[in-house]
């Protein structure tokens, strides 16, 4: 249970909250025990690979699928039973869903309408959300003469139209092309900053969950993996999973037996395990990143010998395969090094170096044998 339990903001009262909740499909669990706090003003990502649950998760607390067991509470009220028509949120879907046969503006004003409000409340409304996304002079306009960043923005403005407690996001970018999307990214996150309204977004991009995210709920399975900040989930991965899924990780396999030393192949590392680790059989994880070159006599901790096999030009940086006999038979090790190192050092495909991981950037993790 505890394993999916988000929530480590304390002195606050949370505003959205769900309490083991289940949802099955047959004899399938999307859902496994769910319990999830997230604090009014937050924007949380659920984050994971396809099928992992993150979509039932937020089709649940929307109401568009009832969970099997459990409850959804929203600003203290229960909800866990209630159609999407009696609940406080705003949704905006991958695929838009924005009407076809009205303009702009008859979108956005569409909730509006529904609630009864008079003409001249919903004028005001409209032009203020249309002004809020940029698109002012697009208001006569119909979906299909906007680009799809456009009409993703409007599904936006009509989503918060209403002022919902709760902003709902299903994967919105995904059907954009990355510039695009990379532009949006930052414009929905001012727009949820300036609105301070509580948001979800469900994504399997994890360059989005990064950049936009307060807090990351990363999902496997239908159980929750991790939960933490940006910086907590790609520096502290809690599972090699999340470790393999966020970013690019090296796993080589090693021994540990407890103390401060570890050994991968041959190679006996400093380490910094937190609490007690695995030991026997372990992976050894780091990034790609974190490895250091020895430019001069002064050798490093943690250093070993490898031979460059390949070089990529990144841009920025250099992805380089590395081999070493003495850390790993047959592993290929990846780093990565700075366009600045490379060009100071000379160093090119063929070359052997020494290389080494800090003690503070390696993590381990139950080994094969160890996994069962």
């Amino acid at each position: 249970m505890s394993a999916n339990t988000v929530g480590s903001d304390t002195g606050r009262k949370p505003y959205l909250t769900t309490t083991d909740l289940t949802k099955n499909f047959g004899s399938f669990t999307a859902l496994s025990d769910i319990t999830l706090e997230i604090y009014e003003g937050e924007f949380v990502c659920f984050l994971g690979p396809s099928g992992c649950g993150k979509t039932t998760l937020l089709r649940a607390i929307a109401g568009l699928d009832i969970q099997t067991f459990g409850k959804v509470t929203q600003a203290g009220k229960d909800v866990s039973n209630l159609p999407p028509s009696e609940r406080d949120f705003g949704i905006v879907f991958q695929s838009y869903a924005l009407f076809p046969n009205l303009t702009i503006r008859r979108n956005i004003a569409y909730g509006l309408e529904n609630r009864g409000h008079s003409k001249a409340e919903i004028n005001k409304r409209v032009d203020e959300l249309l002004a809020l996304v940029g698109l002012a002079s697009q208001a006569d306009k119909y979906p299909a003469q906007l680009s799809g960043g456009q009409q993703q923005r409007i599904a936006l403005a009509r989503a918060i139209a209403t002022n919902p407690g709760l902003l709902l996001l299903d994967e919105p970018l995904s059907a954009l092309d990355a510039k695009v999307r990379a532009h949006l990214r930052h414009e929905i996150k001012e727009l949820q900053r300036t609105l301070g309204v509580t948001t979800v977004m469900v994504t399997h991009d994890q360059e989005e969950a990064l950049t936009m995210a307060d807090r990351i709920v990363v999902m496997n399975n239908g159980v929750i993996e991790q939960v933490g900040t940006p910086i907590e989930i790609y520096r502290d991965p809690a599972t090699a999973f999340v470790a393999d899924f966020i970013g690019t990780m090296n796993f080589i396999p090693g021994e540990f037996n407890g103390g401060t030393k570890l050994k991968m192949g041959e190679v006996e590392l400093q380490c910094e395990v937190q609490g007690t680790g695995p030991k026997g059989n372990i992976l050894v994880a780091f990034r790609p990143e974190n490895m250091l070159v020895q430019e001069d006599a002064t050798e490093l901790p943690n250093s070993f010998e490898a031979e460059i096999k390949y070089m990529e030009f990144m841009g920025s940086f250099f992805r380089v395969d590395l081999m070493s006999k003495s850390a790993s038979a047959d592993a290929h090790i990846k780093g990565d090094f700075s366009i600045n190192m490379v060009r100071r050092t000379g160093v090119k495909e063929g070359d052997t170096i020494r290389v080494s991981i800090p003690k503070d950037r390696l993590t381990i993790y139950p080994g094969a044998s160890n996994n069962g």
